[in-house]
């Protein structure tokens, strides 16, 4: 079984996808993980996440891996688990400027497309369903409106005793959701097969549970037809 899930910064991919994968008994592959590990180390490199050809030739020399412990993810950066150090606002930043950028995708979804043919698994990202899955089983583009989700992401930066301003993480979510939205190569897009699911309205366990049902539906009528 191929699961992908796409949407826009914010939307909350990758908890809610590992909720899903878990009520679903699969593995949940986060590629936004592996591009956020990308940034991380270009940021550590000291190399301007600006400047394509250094970011592309540094990417492609990467040894970026993913592990799973306890059903879960964990981001390999040269055998360093870095999955706790690159959900920070300066990596998501720069990791958004990284995908933008050719070379670095075809890396990318060279190394999602390996991992996801090992096993059922559940892909989320900017581009699952549209070009490292485009034979998913089940698509689904899930999203809210921009207000909601920069607010659920100011929350989450205010419980780590983060104090950047709403104001500043709205705005910066917009840059982001344009970016992603109109870089040349692979935007973020809908999917022609897949069922939008705007959570704006709905909590963090209906959302898991919309998105469940929707799964359950679409492979048992399959199976059925």
């Amino acid at each position: 079984m191929k699961i992908a899930i796409d949407g826009p910064v914010g939307a909350g991919k990758s908890t809610i996808s590992d909720a899903v994968a878990k009520a679903l008994g699969i593995l949940h592959l986060d590629t936004g993980a592996m591009y956020r590990a990308a940034g991380l180390s270009c940021l550590r490199a000291g190399i301007p996440v600006e400047d394509e050809d250094r970011v592309t030739a540094h990417c492609r020399a990467l040894e970026l891996d993913v592990a799973y412990a306890d059903g879960r993810q964990q981001t390999l950066l040269g055998g360093e688990d870095v999955s706790g150090l690159i959900r920070t606002e300066a990596v998501g930043k720069a990791a958004s400027r990284v995908a933008t950028y050719g070379g670095v995708r075809r890396a990318m979804v060279a190394a999602q497309q390996r991992i996801a043919e090992k096993t059922s698994m559940l892909v989320d990202g900017r581009d699952i369903g549209t070009v490292v899955l485009p034979d998913a089983d089940v698509k689904i583009f899930l999203t809210a409106a921009a207000e909601e989700r920069a607010m659920r992401r100011w929350r989450e930066l205010q419980a780590k005793g983060d104090a950047t301003p709403f104001e500043d993480v709205l705005r910066d979510l917009k840059a982001r959701d344009h970016q992603d939205m109109n870089r040349p190569v692979d935007p973020l897009r809908v999917a022609e097969d897949a069922v939008v699911v705007d959570t704006t309205e709905l909590d963090f366990d209906q959302s898991v549970a919309a998105i469940v049902r929707l799964i359950r539906e679409k492979c048992g009528a399959e199976k059925e037809g």
